[in-house]
Order: structure tokens, then C-alpha cells, then sequence
């Protein structure tokens, strides 16, 4: 079986429908795996270490039918192999380092995190270390390559997994989404906002107290986005019952209002959106009506750093008119 096996493997550049064997071989070795009159530790002086790391490998394929059974053969040999799991995790995350850091191509990383995603399901609490690591040097920086929204469900799945097991993560969860925020790609912004509403739904008061900061210059920096999507995507996170009472909530109003009433007010003013326009200016009455006060400190504040923002612009301007002055008396032509 091995044997007919790495015959096979080093063939899997040629098109599924060519090798009729192949899928026999993957079939046999299904069976083999999942059947309970295989021996186990007989069975690992054939499938060890080297063994698996080739079959990881196979998750390249171009056949996503290939991958689907390289998948579930991995995922049984990860039921009945104990002593191999710790290696598997490590195969796995050998391979996401490979796509991140040096070639941002490969054809299987949304079957890993499939994988990933029962795996991280059945860890035990309180998460050991190696399971944290996995969680910020692996997963998070799988947010950052191009083509993120191939995968991004199954990977939203796997971070999700995290926070329920031990909502302690959010920090990391959070602070990595920041780091790795596509602020160039509005389609994977509007992405990466669908992930964060769903972490902030698992979220405790005290975690996000912890994150309160970066998350409220996070969303005021969408609101202020030029892209219409982007801005009603964040607008729509006041839409969220659960976001409402326990995220921007009138207890945190003091802290998070002063952070996007910039944006809100400026999207209610005249948004060339009507969708956009009109969420701002609902959220804004909102707060007005919910406290009053706040409200007209904050709106005070604004105008005062608006002023003074454009002070900054004519005194640059100025600035820069004498330069030209100066160089043109010179005979310098600027």
C-alpha cells in the first residue's frame, strides 16, 4: 500500500480523471485507517512521521476532490494516531509558514482549517500553550496574504473555536486582527468586519474592556472609510441586538463616542450614500436622545479638532505660498 502510494504521489500533478488508481488508492487506505481490525501500533511502523508529512503535502492538489479525500484520511489518521497529533498540528502549521512567509500559493488551506476547525473543537480547557502559539503565530497571520477570501469562512470558523473554548483570546483575536486589517482592499475589510461581529458577540464585559481601545479606533477608521460598503458594514454593527447592549452600550458611550463621532457626523452631513447617510444620522439621534450631554460635549470636541485640523491646513499652505514667494524672487522656479 505504501508503496502504491508514493508510486502515486509523485504523479499528482496529472489531471484526477487520468489515474482511475488513484482514487482507488485513497479509498483502500480510507478503509484501512477507519477499519477496527487494523492494529494501531502495528499500523505505525508504516504510517510514521515521514509518512504523514507527505500525505499533508498532498493537500496541494489541484483536484478538489483529491483534497476532500486527502482531508478525510487525515482527520481519521488524526483519531487513531494519539502519539501523532502534537506532529500533525506542527505538519500543519509548517505549511501555513510556507503560504504566509514565502510562496502565497497553495491549494489546500481551507481543508487544513476544516480540519483545524474539529480540532481546535475537541482541545481541553484550559488551552495548553502550544495551542495559544498556534492560535497567534498560524492562524492570525493567515489573515494577511491576497487571497484570504478563498479561505476566510473556514478560517473565521477555526478563530470563532478559540474564543468559545476561552473567550481570554479575544485580546489576541483582536489585537491580530488590527495588525492584519487590509486597509487597501474594501471587499476584504467588509470581510474581516463580518469575523469581528461575530468574536464581539462571544466577548465578556472585562475582555472588552482589554481591547476597548483598538477596537473603537478600528471602527471609526471604517466609518471614515471612503468606500461606501465599508462604512455601512460598520454602521450595520448598531443593527446587532446583542452588539447594542453590550459593546456600544450607553455604559460605554463615554468611551466610544468620542472615538467615531467624527465619522458619524460626517457621513450624516452628506453622504454621497443615502444608505450611509441615513444609518449615521439614526445612530446619532440615538446617542442624543440617550444622553444629551455627552452628545454636546462630544459634537463641541469635534468642531474644536476640526477647526483646528484646518488651521493646520491654511498655516501649511501659507507655509508653503512663502517658499514659493521666496524662490520665485531668486529666479527659482518651483
Amino acid at each position: 500500500m505504501r508503496a502504491v502510494f508514493q508510486h502515486t504521489h509523485t504523479r499528482n500533478c496529472l489531471v484526477w480523471s487520468c489515474l482511475p488508481l488513484l482514487q482507488v488508492v485513497y479509498e483502500f487506505f480510507l478503509r484501512f485507517i477507519v477499519s477496527t481490525e487494523v492494529n494501531g501500533k502495528v499500523a505505525k511502523k508504516y504510517v510514521d512521521q515521514t509518512f504523514i508529512r507527505m500525505w499533508i503535502e498532498l493537500f496541494d492538489a489541484e483536484d478538489p476532490r483529491e483534497r476532500d479525500y486527502v482531508k478525510t484520511v487525515l482527520h481519521r489518521m488524526y483519531g487513531k494516531f494519539m502519539s501523532y497529533r502534537s506532529y500533525i498540528r506542527k505538519a500543519i502549521s509548517q505549511v501555513f509558514f510556507r503560504y504566509i512567509y514565502e510562496t502565497g500559493r497553495h491549494n489546500g488551506i481551507g481543508e487544513l482549517l476544516e480540519i483545524l476547525g474539529s480540532i481546535i473543537n475537541g482541545f481541553a480547557i484550559p488551552l495548553k500553550k502550544e495551542h495559544l502559539q498556534f492560535l497567534e503565530k498560524a492562524l492570525l497571520p493567515l489573515h494577511k496574504p491576497r487571497s484570504v477570501a478563498v479561505y476566510h469562512p473556514q478560517l473565521s470558523y477555526c478563530i470563532s473555536q478559540y474564543v468559545e473554548k476561552d473567550p481570554e483570546t479575544i485580546v489576541v483575536v483582536v489585537q491580530g486582527l488590527a495588525r492584519f486589517w487590509p486597509w487597501s482592499c474594501a471587499a476584504k475589510q467588509v470581510l474581516f468586519l463580518n469575523e469581528l461581529e461575530e468574536i464581539l458577540e462571544l466577548c465578556r464585559a472585562d475582555q472588552l474592556t482589554m481591547v476597548q481601545d483598538d477596537l473603537f479606533k478600528l471602527l471609526a477608521a471604517c466609518l471614515a472609510s471612503p468606500h461606501f460598503q465599508v462604512a455601512e458594514r460598520a454602521l450595520y454593527y448598531w443593527n446587532s441586538e446583542h452588539l447594542c447592549v453590550n459593546v456600544l452600550s450607553q455604559s460605554r458611550a463615554n468611551v466610544f463616542l468620542p472615538y467615531v463621532f467624527g465619522p458619524l457626523s460626517k457621513n450624516a452631513q452628506g453622504h454621497w450614500n443615502q444608505t450611509v447617510e441615513g444609518l449615521a444620522q439614526s445612530v446619532l439621534k440615538m446617542y442624543m436622545e440617550m444622553d444629551a450631554t455627552l452628545y454636546d460635549k462630544c459634537a463641541r470636541e469635534n468642531t474644536d479638532k476640526t477647526r483646528s485640523k484646518e488651521q493646520e491646513r491654511e498655516a501649511a499652505a501659507a507655509k508653503w505660498q512663502q517658499m514659493i514667494t521666496a524662490a520665485a524672487a531668486k529666479g527659482v522656479t518651483v
